[in-house]
């Protein structure tokens, strides 16, 4: 019985990151932060608590004197609208330039990873240290089909199942881009 309870301490000691991972979340290699500023609509997302039901949902980025960058995300939920305000910072631009962290709440921040942006800075594909969160935005509510289809392809060779994004209801945006 001693032995069963000092292995389980054991057991229970090997770090997280010695797990496989079925998924791969790595950032991009090279990121131009004042190419992504601005507005990004969000075109397909994982379900979570903090976004469910909610659709026009899009994010700006403002970048700051001090290097921080404001982050307005906002949507519609039962016909009102949202806007949470948020700010994300670099941990390491040199090293991992796709790697951010963002907090919408006091000095919790969260991971953000660009694990995919077009050479155009059009589509990008955003998750996190979880596999749980995933993201595809577009500089268009409706975006090109092939850049859809880039950043799908991309998402499924890292190990996310696609099957499981919930598609953003963009009509609001749509109608308010033909004014």
């Amino acid at each position: 019985m001693k032995r069963l309870i000092i292995a389980a301490c054991a057991a229970a000691l090997i770090p997280m990151s010695a797990c496989t991972k079925d998924f791969d979340n790595s950032t991009v290699d090279e990121f131009d932060l004042t190419r992504y500023l601005g507005v990004w609509y969000e075109i397909a997302r994982y379900d979570h608590s903090f976004e469910r039901g909610m659709d026009n949902t899009m994010a700006l980025y403002i970048l700051q004197d001090d290097g921080k960058v404001i982050v307005l995300n906002s949507g519609w939920k039962d016909g009102e609208f949202k806007l949470a305000e948020g700010k994300a910072k670099y941990e390491d631009p040199k090293g991992d330039p796709g790697h951010l962290k963002v907090s919408f709440f006091l000095f919790f921040y969260s991971d953000y990873n660009v694990m995919m942006v077009d050479e155009n800075y059009q589509i990008s594909l955003v998750g996190s240290k979880s596999d749980n969160y995933l993201w595809i935005l577009s500089r268009t509510p409706v975006p090109d089909p092939d850049l859809l289809q880039m950043v799908l392809d991309e998402a499924e060779a890292r190990g996310y199942d696609t099957s499981k994004l919930i598609w953003v209801d963009q009509s609001r945006n749509i109608d308010a881009s033909k004014e």
